[in-house]
């Protein structure tokens, strides 16, 4: 039989193995925004909601903040990474107005967690403190990651299409959510199940769109093709 602490060390790791899936789940989409040299509908949102979480949980995760906390520092390190990555190509492949704000967004992001960090560490003088404090503010963004992909929702219950929604994000911010929240509650951490518990609910929601959706999304992908192959504009029905 598994302690507690070994069980949340085991869960943990299985934990950080799916975080990792999630944050590289994108790079299919990448791909296609690489070879067509255009991001196209695709929402910046998720990356920078991304991008802004990992760093949160990386400084609630440092000793001097929550000690004994370095499974979270790993895996949102690498994530921080990654979301550079991203949002670096983002930025390279957009055009004009998209290309400035997403720039000054996450340049926006990096200011707010410095600031953060700084204030924190020199004015919090325990760690129970600090925890609460950064730990509050990791609750939100972390559910703003997880609620991100829904941010072209409106596009997709107007067209019926769920192309610019990535499936695989969807997906593993699911099965993340609830490897994380069987983490949290091994030994009680709100700070992490909260969040993590609404990420199982949003996840679980954003495959029922695409459950809804999935036909139609290939009917019409099927009928673009056919026009841009043979020109037949009468083919395309967007609004079925």
């Amino acid at each position: 039989m598994f302690n507690k602490d070994e069980a949340r060390t085991i869960v943990g790791i299985v934990g950080n193995v799916t975080a990792l899936v999630l944050f590289l789940s994108p790079v299919l989409t990448f791909y296609r925004i690489w070879r067509k040299k255009a991001v196209e509908q695709y929402s910046a949102i998720p990356y920078l909601a991304t991008f802004v979480n990992c760093g949160l949980w990386v400084v609630y995760g440092l000793p001097i903040v929550h000690p004994n906390s370095m499974l979270v520092v790993t895996i949102n390190g690498a994530g921080f990474v990654i979301e550079v990555i991203y949002l670096s190509m983002f930025m390279m492949l957009s055009k004009g107005k998209k290309r400035g704000t997403v720039a000054a967004v996450a340049a926006a992001e990096c200011g707010f967690m410095a600031a953060l960090a700084l204030c924190v560490i020199k004015l919090a003088h325990t760690t129970k403190l600090r925890s609460t404090i950064i730990g509050s503010i990791c609750m939100a963004a972390n559910i703003l990651m997880y609620a991100s992909p829904l941010s072209v929702m409106k596009m997709v219950i107007t067209t019926k299409s769920v192309e610019f929604m990535p499936f695989s994000l969807s997906l593993f911010s699911f099965v993340n959510a609830v490897c994380w929240t069987s983490y949290a509650f091994i030994q009680l951490d709100l700070f992490i199940l909260i969040p993590n518990g609404i990420g199982v609910v949003l996840g679980a929601s954003q495959l029922l769109f695409y459950g809804m959706f999935y036909k139609s999304t290939k009917r019409i992908m099927a009928e673009r093709k056919e026009i841009e192959a043979t020109g037949n504009t009468n083919r395309l029905h967007p609004d079925v």
